[in-house]
């Protein structure tokens, strides 16, 4: 029953993120999503949200991690956030990606960075990414609202 209920999860994922990435790809064609200040940093959603689900699947990430993974999987496919999506399109993403390198960068405590690096599917090297954007996050979405999702998602990271 278990294991139904995880592939029926990957499934879902999995539906969410070929939406996303095809989303996000027509915005950036766009004149706005090439314009935006962030464009490069939304292109790396879909390739997080492809990473947290595979490192939820892999035995080596410790069960604590994956209660994190799986709550910024939550926040991740939600519509209803600090910067809903239906609202503000596909720069609502921000948030998203920053709690997701908040939590893959407090998973490098607990996880090989082998592990990580094997589950990559974006471009780059995984931890620079993951370092990038925990550095850049402030700019990104604000430093209250970063601030309350580093405090809400900490959970003894670190």
């Amino acid at each position: 029953m278990g294991d139904f209920l995880i592939a029926f999860d990957v499934t879902r994922f999995d539906d969410f993120y070929r939406r996303l990435r095809r989303r996000l790809a027509n915005w950036l064609a766009s004149d706005d999503g090439r314009r935006h200040r962030w464009a490069d940093v939304l292109c790396v959603a879909p390739d997080l949200l492809h990473l947290m689900v595979r490192l939820l699947l892999d035995a080596r990430v410790p069960s604590l991690a994956k209660s994190r993974l799986m709550a910024a999987l939550v926040y991740f496919v939600s519509p209803l956030d600090a910067l809903p999506e239906a609202v503000l399109g596909p720069a609502g993403y921000l948030d998203d990606v920053a709690l997701a390198a908040f939590v893959l960068d407090g998973l490098l405590n607990h996880v090989d960075p082998a592990v990580l690096r094997q589950h990559w599917a974006g471009r780059g090297d995984v931890l620079e990414v993951i370092r990038r954007l925990v550095a850049n996050a402030d700019d990104m979405i604000g430093s209250g609202l970063w601030h309350r999702l580093r405090r809400r998602f900490a959970g003894g990271q670190g």
